[in-house]
């Protein structure tokens, strides 16, 4: 019948048969039936035990996660210290740059030279050695000043 091959047909049925026949497939003869269940009517059965172990592992968890936080605080405390060390170390060194190179231009600025350039440059002269008036204060008097008079409480 159809399950023997082409070749294996006699002549005057090969010529019948369809030259696109493909062999059965496997479980073709099975046929699955679906059934619509409906348990909107169901009532879950509450099991009292199951809830007090849940609560009890809910519980232990927690006292787990806790202890193990307090293990590793301390470590973590360090790590965070050891990382603001750094950067205070880092923060110390650009500070003691920026001291240098401020000294360095306050150097520069403060210079003799540049003194004497910026005198020439506001034509500032030097004044006579017989006109410079030094003033002495005595002890117990008061100084003249310009400005608010000093009121002594």
């Amino acid at each position: 019948m159809v399950s023997r091959s082409v070749a294996e047909a006699p002549a005057r049925l090969r010529e019948q048969m369809d030259e696109f026949l493909v062999r059965a497939v496997p479980n073709e003869d099975v046929f699955l039936f679906t059934k619509a269940i409906d348990n909107t009517l169901v009532v879950r059965e509450s099991d009292p035990a199951a809830r007090s172990a849940c609560w009890r592992m809910i519980a232990s968890s927690a006292a787990a996660v806790a202890v193990v936080v307090g293990l590793l605080a301390p470590s973590l405390y360090g790590l965070l210290a050891g990382y603001r060390l750094e950067a205070l170390k880092q923060e110390e060194q650009r500070l003691e740059t920026m001291r240098s190179a401020l000294e360095l231009q306050e150097a520069r600025l403060l210079s003799p030279a540049r003194l004497q350039a910026l005198a020439k440059m506001q034509r500032y002269v030097d004044p006579a050695p017989g006109s410079v008036v030094y003033l002495e204060g005595k002890p117990g008097h008061q100084v003249a000043r310009a400005g608010r008079p000093h009121v002594n409480p």
